[in-house]
């Protein structure tokens, strides 16, 4: 597999958005924009770019932080909570827009690309999934990420008109309780008109870089997902 590489794209604003770029070194089976956690592109998006591509996946991860020239963030929680509230949703789109646009690009159809993100970029994934047209989504978090700044729809609200096949992937907390917030996830998904699933796995077991054998099965599940419906 190619190394992964990071590259510009100019935007209309003046500003120049990052991609992190995992290429297959074999045939192309389709796209998947990687949406990244709070802390931005760190080792564990760099490693899902990775994997995605390793399992012949054209992977895109866009830096939503490039406006404040940000890529990854090693401050203490309120600095990050900082980062995240500066985020605008409008642009947050353009950004997701830009990296399917580029996936495009490479000769990638609508109906074989997927988003997937962690924590943060997991609820900016759903939200993607219901306000663009694309193949399937993956969120890898917690229903308390929130998304950027709150001004966007609901994640409660966004799930009851997903356009696209959604997995949520969920961890139980430290003492092995479910955020009621992803029962109330999971019913208004169920409303939507498309297949859904929630899968909740225990503390910590959700993320793909943990090593545990709930890691790699929430990983396998993924994998399945965009096998089933990426075609």
């Amino acid at each position: 597999m190619s190394e992964i590489r990071t590259q510009t794209v100019p935007l209309v604003d003046g500003s120049s958005l990052r991609l992190t770029v995992g290429e297959p070194d074999g045939a192309v089976r389709g796209g998947i924009v990687v949406l990244h956690e709070a802390r931005g592109v760190t080792d564990a998006v760099r490693g899902l770019v990775h994997g995605l591509a390793g399992e012949g996946w054209l992977a895109v991860a866009p830096h939503l932080y490039h406006r404040d020239g940000a890529d990854e963030l090693d401050g203490d929680d309120d600095a990050v909570r900082e980062q995240v509230e500066r985020l605008d949703s409008d642009q947050v789109l353009v950004d997701t827009d830009t990296a399917f646009g580029w996936l495009g690009e490479h000769d990638i159809d609508a109906d074989r690309m997927g988003v997937i993100g962690f924590d943060l970029g997991g609820s900016v994934a759903l939200l993607v999934a219901a306000k663009r047209t694309l193949g399937a989504a993956v969120s890898v978090g917690d229903t308390g990420a929130g998304v950027p700044s709150g001004r966007v729809t609901s994640l409660v609200a966004a799930a009851q008109g997903l356009t696209c096949p959604w997995l949520g992937i969920y961890g139980e907390d430290e003492d092995g309780g479910v955020d009621p917030e992803i029962d109330r996830l999971r019913a208004a998904a169920a409303t939507s008109d498309m297949v859904t699933d929630v899968a909740i796995y225990p503390p910590s077991g959700h993320r793909f870089d943990v090593d545990s054998e709930s890691a790699a099965d929430a990983w396998q599940r993924t994998l399945n997902w965009f096998d089933s419906h990426l075609r």
